[in-house]
């Protein structure tokens, strides 16, 4: 890039003038630059392993049994661990080892549901995320003495929202949330997208993709669909990946709901 002086009349100040852009030198540099980066806030979904033991051989023979129903499907999928059913906090070490199996079985480790401070402090030897809000706690309430008390009046109950619609045609690599409320959608879900909400479900028309409800934990919800060909349902994180539909659903009005913790699947109108 060449530059030529330039006289002005009537001032003894001189300033350079670059050639191939008529910007001034003395102006900072970064007036025309594009942002090298954005930062947004987004909904991401992650698959929760929650740990019961941590032999690695019965984490590598559960893992890789669970992925080959679906291989395609958990192929490099991101994964949250979540230590809360495991008697004590495990040190760095035996965790690194189950990043390594958890890797091994074709998926990746990416951070640890969120469990008190002790975990953060886990999650920091590892240099790891932690994630808020992955699951439900599943602590028991604890029993406290009875103490009379002045009942004050009930506040009332905020007014439920209304559901989501969704109108348009939700599109492969699309994803649809319905934060608070049941989601409804009109249109067809194509493969590669994702409904969710933290109430139902239901889709009137065909459904190709990932359809999620009860994503903060409620068990009551369900999912209901007009055309069953979906790649994932999930309520309240338990799900089933078809890479397969069963030949009675296929293409049929279907309900999911779960039953403790079974999933389970009928066409609509069937007792």
């Amino acid at each position: 890039m060449s530059a030529l002086p330039v006289e002005c009349e009537g001032s003894a100040v001189s300033m350079t003038i670059l050639k191939t852009t008529g910007l001034s030198m003395n102006k900072p540099a970064d007036v025309t630059r594009e942002h090298a980066v954005e930062i947004r806030f987004g909904q991401v979904g992650l698959v929760q392993v929650r740990l019961h033991t941590l032999d690695p051989g019965s984490i590598l023979d559960e893992l890789t049994g669970k992925t080959a129903t679906a291989p395609h499907f958990f192929e490099r999928t991101a994964v949250c661990l979540d230590l809360s059913s495991l008697p004590n906090l495990p040190p760095a070490e035996e965790i690194r080892a189950v990043i390594d199996v958890v890797r091994r079985a074709g998926m990746l480790s990416v951070g640890l549901a969120q469990g008190g401070t002790a975990v953060d402090a886990l999650a920091s030897d590892l240099d790891l995320p932690v994630f808020s809000h992955i699951r439900a706690t599943n602590k028991p309430v604890p029993v406290v003495p009875v103490v009379p008390v002045v009942q004050a009046a009930p506040a009332p109950e905020p007014a439920a929202l209304p559901a989501l619609m969704q109108h348009q045609p939700v599109r492969s690599g699309q994803r649809v949330y319905a934060r608070n409320r049941d989601l409804i959608v009109t249109t067809p879900v194509a493969a590669g997208a994702e409904v969710m909400a933290d109430g139902c479900v239901h889709i009137y028309g065909p459904l190709r993709g990932r359809v999620m409800a009860g994503v903060h934990g409620d068990t009551d919800a369900r999912v209901f669909c007009q055309a069953f060909h979906a790649e994932l349902v999930s309520i309240a994180g338990v799900f089933r990946v078809f890479e397969t539909i069963p030949p009675e659903l296929v293409g049929m009005p279907v309900q999911a709901w779960l039953a403790g913790d079974d999933l389970r699947f009928a066409r609509i109108g069937e007792p």
